[in-house]
């Protein structure tokens, strides 16, 4: 372990449209290849996409997706003893949204058929309903942290 301090947080660019720092990861989060112009239009046409389909603000359902997608508690492997065992921990807010950004984002790539704006809006929309892969995802991990509680006294 390191003894100096942790690495600072950089200052993130807010998104032109929404000034809002959440879009903003999640757009870098979708860009491929350095094209940020091309994930923005992306981000901008599904979130077009799902206002169209739900007539809702498009920026509420896409925060209610996130919010649903949070993950609250992880397994980690921690080796004890010659055996690995699966130690339930609980998951600090940044790494929260992280998790739930890449596994919406994951989700919409795997799909196929599709341009990725529409994908993005399907599972945008399903997450904020509490359905599909990316929620699914959330809730198998918590059930794994459920089910290896007995394990929580190795964390440290």
């Amino acid at each position: 372990m390191g003894r100096r301090k942790g690495a600072e947080p950089r200052e993130i660019v807010l998104d032109p449209k929404y000034s809002s720092e959440l879009v903003t990861k999640f757009i870098n989060s979708v860009m491929k290849e350095g094209k940020k112009s091309l994930a923005q239009r992306i981000f901008y046409d599904a979130l077009a996409i799902v206002e169209e389909k739900t007539k809702k603000n498009g920026l509420s359902v896409f925060e209610e997706a996130i919010e649903n997608v949070k993950p609250i508690m992880k397994v980690r492997s921690r080796r004890v003893g010659g055996a690995t065992y699966q130690v339930p921990s609980k998951v600090r807010l940044s790494m929260q949204i992280g998790l739930a950004v890449r596994w919406i984002i994951h989700a919409a790539r795997s799909k196929e058929g599709r341009p990725m704006s529409h994908r993005l809006a399907g599972e945008l929309i399903l997450a904020s309903k509490k359905e599909g892969a990316a929620y699914k995802k959330r809730e198998d991990t918590h059930r794994m942290a459920e089910a290896n509680k007995a394990f929580a006294h190795f964390r440290w």
